[in-house]
């Protein structure tokens, strides 16, 4: 049902979506991108990304176009650049999902007649959008908060699928690095250092693994992970040894994925994954796997979630013991082997070819 106020489009309008980063924040995002093509087959869509989350929405078959903000350099001038070229643009519709000032300046700058974003945005953003929506930023999942807005501007709110980047080169890349058999991902880096099981335990989980149910372990990560990797003795280490589609290609081969809060990990909750999330000082219902709780692993202790950088003692992760996700990875497991059982044609590849 479309809601009472949607904007009147014309049958192939263009519209762009500004959402720079972070991953996962993207990949929250990717529902929005869905809808539009479901609404509008013949759209023409640009995406407004940062240069470390390009490779997401880049070459995406959901998407005509990509503007990169690189940050390197000197950053007052990249603005300007952005500024410049978005204000060549003739866009009938911006969507600003990442709600800052910088973001909504973007969209300002573009002169478009309606520019949508949420009323509760931070930073004065909501200023210079022509239709603030009131999303509940803060207070509902962040899947949630931008279905409030595809709702608004008539696009619906479901389903709700991610369509992530799938390409056979990637896959052809990933084949070769692979142990035979099926094989659990860990993934030990988040940006957040309060945000980090530590290595240590995710290097226990190696044998038992392997003893249990059989799986050899990879673990994976950019190149700020490296050092963490090196302490998991994994059967295959490809810590800052892929680019973020070859993870995604990683992830959709994986039996299993055991995660911090991080960008792979939503994205592993988007493949459909089995997965174990490891919540600490962020809440999992702002921002955990979207409808996926029972992924979820964290402790109710009174100190979090505090959502703080610095803590002395991260207490709510360190006190997750192996045996807790080993547990909840064999529930995992069953799960997914009864599901693939009952409906062998399950898949979990949202990627249809645009206007499908």
């Amino acid at each position: 049902m479309s809601h009472p106020n949607a904007p009147n489009l014309p049958d192939s309008p263009r519209i762009l979506i500004v959402k720079p980063s972070s991953i996962g924040d993207i990949v929250h995002a990717l529902p929005v991108l869905a809808l539009i093509r479901r609404r509008y087959p013949t759209a023409h869509v640009t995406w407004l990304v940062s240069a470390s989350c390009a490779a997401l929405v880049e070459h995406h078959p959901l998407i005509d176009r990509t503007i990169v903000f690189h940050r390197r350099g000197n950053p007052a001038l990249a603005m300007i650049r952005i500024l410049l070229t978005l204000r060549t643009e003739r866009f009938d519709l911006v969507i600003d999902l990442q709600g800052l000032s910088r973001s909504a300046i973007f969209g300002y700058v573009t002169r478009s007649p309606l520019r949508f974003g949420p009323a509760d945005a931070r930073e004065w953003a909501y200023l210079l959008y022509t239709h603030p929506i009131h999303t509940g930023r803060g207070t509902v999942h962040a899947v949630e908060a931008n279905l409030r807005i595809a709702e608004a501007i008539g696009l619906g709110r479901a389903p709700v699928e991610f369509p992530l980047p799938n390409d056979d080169a990637d896959q052809a890349a990933v084949e070769p690095l692979l142990p035979g058999g099926p094989f659990a991902v860990l993934i030990p880096g988040t940006i957040w250092k309060t945000k980090r099981w530590p290595p240590e335990h995710f290097a226990d989980l190696v044998r038992p693994l392997r003893d249990r149910f059989g799986l050899s372990t990879v673990v994976a990560g950019g190149p700020s992970d490296i050092a963490m990797a090196d302490v998991i003795p994994a059967d295959v280490n490809l810590a800052g040894k892929t680019t973020l589609r070859q993870t995604i290609a990683l992830l959709r081969k994986s039996a299993v994925v055991i995660a911090n809060d991080s960008g792979p990990m939503h994205i592993a909750a988007a493949l459909g994954r089995p997965l174990i999330a490891l919540f600490g000082p962020t809440d999992p219902a702002l921002t955990g796997p979207w409808n996926r709780d029972d992924s979820v692993l964290r402790l109710n202790i009174p100190c979090a979630p505090c959502h703080s950088r610095h803590c002395s003692h991260i207490s709510c992760l360190r006190w997750i013991q192996p045996r807790d996700v080993l547990r909840l990875a064999e529930t995992q497991l069953n799960r997914s082997t009864a599901m693939q059982q009952s409906n062998p044609q399950v898949t979990h590849s949202a990627n249809e070819k645009k206007g499908s």
